[in-house]
């Protein structure tokens, strides 16, 4: 167990239910920036050294509260943004305890794991707990949409630290956690053609939505299962009426590779695509956004640390690999030893049927405390 005091599964329930109900969709900077004002005042007031970044891109701003200590640091990051808009609290997800199971938006991916990481470091400070290593903690605005203005920040903490902790969600019914990822990314691809009349002049058209379809279907070619490969095209987009030879098209196109030699090759065969020969012009723009996390014997030595702590609390923590990316997948791809899935046992990420194991919060938050505690 901790030295932390952490409290019970019902108390970290009623703070977290105030995380919950405070909605933070990725694109309201305004409300992603109001719960950070409240985990800043909080950490302040234990002591917490804090560094407010702002937000920029229309995202909000990335807390990095640091304590007291020498020496490389234990780095801890969990996001604060969710992928539901205003509203669906109120209507179609409201906050709801069905016997172990607790409801709400957002409350699996992640701010259960992003609470649990808060409240360990509060209480560390709080109650003056002693660590073998100074702790960083980061609380970021714009995971769901690949991090494009907290990677950078992520990255800097993790340089020189003796480990990075995310407390993404835990993963199926034993709520594994992650020592390995693939890597994600992503492409626009746009289609210009020639217009014409469909029926007087068909042959002076050219279509940007049958040259979109054929590379599409060549896309949905390069998934490789046996590999781990996996692509995805949506949505969709092209033409404006029936009778007109469409000049235009397009697509989004995601990809996901369990290592950097498949995603590159993957990045390659996608790039590949893009031509302009005979009145039709195909362009991409985007590439591979997180690397992937792949698993080495530093991930997997802080893995046998937590799983041991895990069974002095009394349950197990298997491992798995997971098909999506996290801000881990950046810790990892820097050789820094990188553990993910730490948060809170549940299910229905992304789903309306989100939902953590209450009664798990505070077993899990106790592994993660004391990892922070003892690492270094």
């Amino acid at each position: 167990m901790p030295v932390t005091e952490i409290g019970s599964s019902d108390r970290l329930l009623a703070e977290l239910r105030t995380w919950v109900e405070h909605e933070t969709p990725t694109t309201d900077a305004r409300a992603v920036n109001g719960l950070l004002d409240r985990t800043e005042a909080e950490l302040r007031g234990v002591g917490a050294a804090i560094e407010r970044l702002p937000g920029t891109g229309g995202f909000g701003d990335t807390l990095i509260a640091r304590t007291p200590g020498e020496g490389a640091p234990v780095v801890v990051a969990g996001h604060l943004d969710t992928v539901w808009d205003h509203g669906v609290l109120a209507s179609s997800m409201p906050w709801r305890v069905e016997g172990e199971r607790a409801h709400g938006p957002g409350i699996y991916d992640m701010k259960a794991g992003s609470f649990m990481a808060f409240h360990a470091v509060r209480e560390i400070l709080r109650q003056g707990t002693p660590t073998r290593r100074p702790i960083t903690l980061l609380l970021t605005p714009d995971e769901e949409v690949g991090s494009p203005t907290s990677r950078a920040p992520i990255e800097a903490a993790a340089r020189g630290a003796c480990a990075v902790l995310i407390p993404e969600p835990a993963g199926g019914l034993h709520g594994a956690c992650v020592t390995g990822r693939k890597g994600t990314g992503g492409f626009t691809m746009t289609v210009a053609g020639r217009s014409a009349h469909a029926g007087g002049n068909w042959s002076e058209g050219r279509s940007a939505v049958v040259a979109l379809a054929q590379a599409i279907l060549a896309i949905h070619a390069m998934t490789d299962l046996e590999r781990g490969v996996t692509t995805n095209v949506a949505p969709v987009w092209g033409g404006t009426r029936p009778n007109v030879i469409p000049p235009e098209a397009g697509c989004r196109i995601d990809f996901r590779a369990p290592s950097l030699a498949e995603a590159e090759r993957v990045v390659a065969a996608i790039r590949a695509l893009a031509r302009e020969e005979d009145g039709i012009r195909i362009t991409l723009e985007g590439g591979l956004n997180r690397p992937p996390m792949e698993e080495t014997a530093a991930n997997l030595a802080l893995y046998g640390t937590a799983r041991a702590i895990a069974a002095r609390i009394g349950y197990d923590l298997p491992k798995q690999h997971r098909g999506g990316g996290s801000d881990g997948n950046f810790t990892a791809a820097m050789g820094i030893p990188t553990l993910d899935g730490l948060g809170c046992t549940g299910s229905g990420a992304h789903a309306p049927e989100e939902h953590i194991r209450w009664p798990d919060l505070a077993p899990r938050c106790a592994v993660l405390c004391e990892l922070l505690e003892t690492l270094g």
